[in-house]
């Protein structure tokens, strides 16, 4: 295979891992980023409340911090942050690690607290690096007379995050290298058969039909294997069927064609004299009549190979039998031969295709005739029983070898010793007589005993008249 399956699917594997971590990179990156830095600024805004809380409790009209002094350098230490106390026009009143204090924060504008919680920037200048800001105002009488500001460090929360993303990227590499199981149990499971499979569709498109696929799966794979094998058993034996059916044929039709053209030559040159003529070409319409015959035998095989050919009438199969026997009168006359008709009734009603069971009678009963020995009889009955109606025709002639009941159905099958008693057979009554019988949804069956005669006996439907139901109910 110029592009194999798997290797499709582990480039589709390796390219979804690809894209997982980036998304992950990416996304996992902001989302990690954005929650540590929340969380901070709430933890640093809960501690910047605390500490204006405690200003706006002071005593006096201006803010003094050496009441908290203490309070927010222990505060600082603890944070790792900056603490200070401005007043409303910046000026830092206040500083936990005193290296600010006195100095007025340029363009300095109050946070609203309501939309903007903190800020992450070097805070006008003042720090080298970005910091985490937020802003708690000191609330006296009612009104705003300076902020506590909280800066807290970026650089432990950057250690936080990577810390995390190091987890998170370890975790999907673990689990990505741990998925790969899924491309192995792939490759066992499905890929593998899937290419016997294929190798074995390539051996049946090159006719090798003797090509198995060996598995020993129980899935869908394994049936489908099962489903191949079968196929191309079936397909073996329709292509030796179709290479006997040619030979068959072409044999067949050989035969009376050189007898033709032999015969044809003799006249033209002399060979047989004119008073003879008459003689040859009687023969002559005895090979056309074979080949007509033959032609028209398979004909009806391929009329009875299509769906919905019957047409299906009520008709008496008894006063058909006494008609088809009539037909033989000659033949019997030469054999000096008899028909035994025995019916359970004088009219037996079946419900089948009157010119295909017609056929059938004939075919079995021509049989019958040809295979039996002169001045002997040919038995005919019918019964019924139950809903079917059984019909038998029996000789009393050379029978069928035993080896031979299993293929006497098979299209252009003869015995060797009916091709030696009748060289004019076409091997297809038989296959005609079955293909009819099957249509109509019944069975027939052969009983044969070699040196003493054969049997068919098959089952046809009984009459139906719709006005049965309505009577019945």
């Amino acid at each position: 295979m110029k592009k194999s399956l798997y290797i499709k699917l582990s480039l589709a594997y390796v390219t979804f891992g690809v894209l997982s971590f980036l998304f992950i990179a990416f996304f996992a990156l902001r989302m990690t980023y954005s929650y540590l830095v929340r969380n901070e600024a709430e933890s640093l805004y809960a501690e910047a409340t605390l500490i204006s809380n405690t200003y706006s409790q002071s005593a006096g009209n201006s803010l003094s911090e050496q009441t908290v002094h203490d309070e927010m350098q222990a505060v600082a230490t603890f944070l790792h942050a900056d603490i200070w106390v401005v007043d409303s026009s910046g000026k830092i009143i206040s500083d936990a690690r005193d290296t600010h204090k006195d100095t007025v924060i340029p363009e300095f504008e109050p946070m609203d607290t309501g939309n903007k919680l903190y800020e992450v920037s070097n805070y006008h200048g003042m720090f080298e690096a970005p910091v985490l800001t937020v802003s708690a105002p000191v609330m006296r009488n009612y009104v705003t007379s300076g902020y506590v500001l909280i800066h807290g460090s970026m650089d432990q929360l950057y250690d936080e995050e990577n810390h995390i993303l190091t987890i998170i990227y370890i975790s999907a590499l673990v689990i990505f290298l741990l998925s790969l199981i899924i491309l192995v149990v792939f490759y066992f499971i499905v890929y593998r058969p899937l290419k016997k499979v294929t190798i074995a569709a390539t051996k049946y498109a090159a006719g090798d039909y003797q090509y198995k696929i060996k598995t020993k799966s129980q899935d869908e794979m394994g049936y489908l294997a099962e489903t191949l094998n079968f196929m191309s058993d079936e397909i073996s034996k329709a292509d030796d069927y179709q290479k006997q059916f040619i030979a068959n044929v072409s044999h067949d039709f050989r035969s009376p064609l050189t007898s033709i053209k032999g015969y044809l030559e003799a006249i033209l040159d002399g060979t047989i004299p004119p008073e003879l003529e008459d003689k040859y070409l009687m023969r002559l319409i005895s090979e056309t009549e074979r080949l007509t015959k033959l032609t028209q035998s398979m004909l009806s095989l391929g009329s009875l190979d299509k769906k919905g050919f019957l047409s299906r009438t009520n008709f008496d199969v008894n006063r058909m039998i006494r008609d088809v026997c009539a037909s033989f009168e000659m033949t019997c006359q030469k054999k000096e031969m008899t028909f035994e008709l025995t019916f359970a009734e004088k009219q037996e009603m079946v419900y089948a295709d009157y010119a295909k069971i017609q056929q059938v009678l004939y075919n079995l009963i021509d049989n019958a005739l040809k295979f039996s020995n002169p001045k002997t009889s040919v038995a005919v009955r019918t019964g019924l029983r139950g809903n079917k109606v059984f019909v038998s025709v029996k000789d009393t002639g050379i029978g069928i070898p035993k080896k031979d009941l299993p293929k006497i159905w098979d299209r252009f099958y003869k015995a060797d010793q009916s091709r030696g008693k009748d060289k004019h057979g076409t091997g297809l009554g038989l296959a005609i007589v079955k293909s009819i019988i099957t249509a109509h949804g019944e069975n027939i069956d052969c009983i044969s005993t070699e040196g003493a005669g054969t049997e068919f006996v098959f089952t046809l439907p009984k009459a139906y008249y719709p006005d049965q139901d309505n009577t019945s109910s």
